[in-house]
């Protein structure tokens, strides 16, 4: 199987499985923070963003090679329009 086969079916599919995934989640809280640290990943050395909720579950990651400000905003926005306004 190529690689451009399997690249194909991530644009196809991969929105698919994030609107199945958002049906299924769970509520989160009121009260949630994010984190940054930096972690190793198959050897090499990634910037991990988490926002995690007042029970200590993970409500959403970002894994980055580089450290840029525009990433980390982009995430937290992402993190706060997907878990605002859930009942």
């Amino acid at each position: 199987m190529d690689h451009a086969t399997i690249q194909r079916w991530v644009y196809k599919f991969a929105p698919l499985l994030e609107a199945e995934m958002k049906k299924r989640k769970g509520r989160v809280g009121a009260s949630w923070r994010l984190d940054e640290t930096y972690i190793k990943v198959k050897g090499i050395w990634c910037y991990l963003y988490r926002a995690v909720g007042e029970l200590g579950n993970t409500v959403d990651f970002l894994l980055t090679r580089k450290r840029q400000r525009m990433s980390a905003q982009s995430f937290l926005i992402k993190a706060i329009a997907n878990n605002s306004g859930q009942k």
